[in-house]
């Protein structure tokens, strides 16, 4: 273990002096870390014990190098994503000691208003770096900033915005995170591409008790990369402050004026446990008195006075100065109510100003005027011919991108071949590699990536094969949907993540899952699900040009399927979320579907001869919950069909909210009709045995007709 300290490794690409070209400021690089070092005492002896902190996580022996690294972060459009021990990066980049205490304190004024933890901070400013809100999942903040550095060279080759020529993305992460999917998928991103894009890696030794050799071979990542391709690696002493400057001056200048990819490891103690509440029993004595010999604030004073930056006196002037803001900071702090538990609910969408019915625009730190649009309307201007969904959602995206410069397309094999089910064919040829291109083979990367680019001002189209592949980048998915409530309105990360799944001629438990619940249950995920090619129209325009993100499905078997093309419904066409659509009606029973259900509903329900009200729901989060109780209030009885799984489908939620609503109304059970619960079978009879069909649909109908 203790090889991390005594073996370092440095490796320099030039000789010139690279600190010439960057002058620290050493005594305010004093005074931070006098801040850091007063806050993490405040709160572990005081605040922690008092209740008054939950989450504390100290940053001691990680500190100077992180203060040096914040001093480089000056561009205009530079963006940082930490972790929950990068408080005095924060601290080194104008974060003011009180507010740092807010957010730890969980009052109002906080980076969330008491809604997260307190160390997972975020700043979204105009002015200067961006920071990212933090992600309480370990390696989750790797490829946003790989989407935030593509940003910065799509604004500047794209947009044409010279605002965005020198901007870098840093992202910061522990010896821990480097085996995560996020670390390898941004790294890929990375260096795939030559972004400009720094990984500050700080090795402490111990992903909290297991040792860093558990998650990298010889427990050195830089080592292991050595002979990773378009990728500089620098290592070495983080406590050292001569060296740690020097290292970091050098990743610094290579990033931003050569626009390469760095990972920059630097080796630091961790001083405390991982939290406040680990008492580090898994080390030994000689490990916790090791890493205390390599504490950097010593070695930084010992620097300072031999080369007359400081002397003894200015020295404990400053530890003074920083004791004395922290305390008026807590008193302050501790002073700032706590928020308004009624406001919880607030800001999971973007809201609407009652006065002006202005979207409450809010898109991270880069606030740009929404893109000039033709004028829309629901009215159909039909084009003779009747399409399929597949010419008519690649029509409505030529026709986004056309209008809309800030938004790109992307996902694997959306490019050359046009994706995998020909959606995209031709749009990269017309708009370009920078517009319409394909990604690594990582869904983690395809969403983290999407993240970073909303965050830049971009509008993000990703592409995910099948629903199942969804999966791996759950984590993302949860972040940026939950990102504006979480942050109280500070940040949002609009975009459509495109998906297909559902059944064809066959299924099986990869690519013909639906599960759409899933999302409908994750927060600040808005769920489209068109039966037919005019309906994929008018709302996949709406999810292109509001201001929430979207999970737009695009169901195998409807994407060419007869019943489901129609005439396309004009380039002005929108249909806004939350509308459902009456595809028959009558007073004899409803049946409310959505999806690939509708089409062997409409048949089910014209074999039964019968006065139904089907009603294609189109969306189900928002769901058009009044148009079904209205419906259920006039025929008094109701069928739910859906594709998902029986066990909390989304049938159940409907369920639920007429049993209250109009409970008195039902003449009969409230019946569902969903694929059992079991994974989606291959063979085309075990299939239909399981999937809802046409004629298990009309019986369904007949039995609720007479009950």
């Amino acid at each position: 273990m203790y090889q991390v300290y005594n073996n370092y490794q440095t490796i320099m690409n030039t000789a010139e002096n690279i600190e010439a070209k960057f002058e620290f400021n050493w005594e305010e690089i004093a005074f931070k870390l006098f801040i850091s070092r007063e806050l993490d005492d405040l709160e572990e002896y005081t605040l922690v014990k008092n209740k008054k902190v939950l989450y504390q996580f100290s940053a001691r022996g990680h500190d100077l190098a992180q203060i040096i690294l914040g001093q480089c972060i000056i561009g205009q459009r530079d963006a940082v994503s930490g972790y929950y021990r990068s408080r005095p990066l924060l601290l080194a980049m104008g974060l003011p000691p009180q507010q740092a205490l807010e957010a730890s304190m969980m009052k109002l004024g906080g980076f969330s208003d008491g809604r997260d933890i307190g160390v997972v901070f975020n700043n979204p400013k105009t002015d200067g770096a961006c920071i990212f809100p933090m992600s309480g999942a370990v390696g989750a903040q790797y490829t946003p900033v790989s989407g935030w550095a593509q940003a910065a060279k799509y604004h500047t080759e794209v947009l044409k915005d010279n605002r965005w020529k020198d901007a870098i993305g840093l992202v910061l992460g522990g010896d821990g995170s480097v085996a995560t999917n996020g670390f390898w998928s941004a790294l890929t991103i990375a260096t795939t591409q030559q972004l400009p894009q720094l990984f500050y890696i700080e090795d402490n030794g111990y992903g909290i008790s297991v040792p860093s050799e558990f998650q990298t071979p010889g427990g050195n990542i830089a080592a292991n990369l050595a002979s990773f391709k378009g990728l500089t690696i620098i290592s070495g002493d983080g406590t050292n402050p001569q060296q740690a400057s020097e290292l970091v001056a050098q990743a610094h200048s290579i990033v931003r004026y050569e626009r390469k990819p760095v990972l920059l490891r630097l080796t630091v103690p961790r001083l405390n446990g991982h939290s406040a509440q680990d008492t580090q029993t898994y080390k030994s004595s000689q490990r916790i008195t090791f890493e205390q010999q390599h504490d950097p604030l010593p070695k930084l004073k010992k620097f300072l006075l031999t080369h007359s930056i400081l002397t003894e006196d200015k020295w404990h002037e400053i530890q003074k100065n920083a004791k004395s803001a922290v305390n008026k900071a807590f008193i302050k702090a501790d002073n700032k109510p706590f928020a308004n538990p009624d406001n919880i609910t607030k800001n999971v969408f973007c809201e609407y100003d009652e006065n002006s019915e202005m979207i409450l625009q809010k898109q991270g730190g880069i606030h740009l005027s929404k893109p000039l649009f033709p004028p829309s309307s629901g009215e159909v201007i039909a084009q003779p011919g009747r399409i399929n969904m597949v010419t008519a959602i690649r029509k409505t995206l030529d026709f986004e991108l056309q209008h809309n410069k800030r938004m790109s397309v992307f996902g694997e094999d959306v490019g050359a071949k046009g994706g995998v089910h020909a959606v995209t064919l031709g749009l990269q040829e017309k708009y370009g590699k920078q517009r319409v291109f394909d990604t690594s083979l990582s869904e983690e990367g395809i969403i983290g990536r999407s993240l970073g680019m909303s965050l830049a001002g971009l509008l993000p189209v990703p592409e995910i094969q099948f629903r199942k592949y969804a999966d791996p980048a759950e984590e993302q998915l949860n972040d940026i949907g939950s990102m504006r409530w979480r942050t109280n309105n500070r940040f949002a990360a609009p975009m459509v993540v495109r998906m297909a799944g559902g059944y064809f001629g066959c299924g099986d438990p990869w690519h013909s899952q639906t599960a759409e619940v899933k999302w409908v249950h994750a927060i600040g995920w808005q769920v489209a699900m068109p039966s037919n090619a005019e309906d994929a129209v008018g709302l996949l325009r709406y999810a292109l040009r509001d201001n929430n993100p979207t999970i737009f499905f695009e169901h195998r078997r409807m994407l060419d399927d007869i019943w489901a093309r129609r005439e396309y419904p004009g380039d002005q066409y929108i249909i806004p979320f939350g509308k459902g659509k009456k595809i028959t009606e009558g007073d004899r029973l409803t049946l409310v579907t959505w999806g690939g259900m509708v089409s062997r509903c409409h048949q089910a329900v014209l074999d039964s001869k019968l006065d139904v009200d089907l009603i294609d729901l189109r969306t189900i989060k928002p769901w058009d919950r009044e148009m079904v109780i209205e419906s259920v209030k006039k025929t008094n009885r109701i069928l739910i069909v859906h594709e998902d799984n029986l066990s909390a489908g989304f049938g159940a939620e409907i369920a639920a909210i007429l049993a209250k609503e109009a409970f008195y109304y039902l003449d009969a059970p409230i019946e569902r009709l969903t694929m059992p619960d079991i994974a989606n079978p291959h063979e085309p009879g075990l299939m239909n045995a399981a999937v809802p069909t046409a004629e298990k649909i009309l019986q369904a109908i007949k039995n609720l007709d007479q009950a």
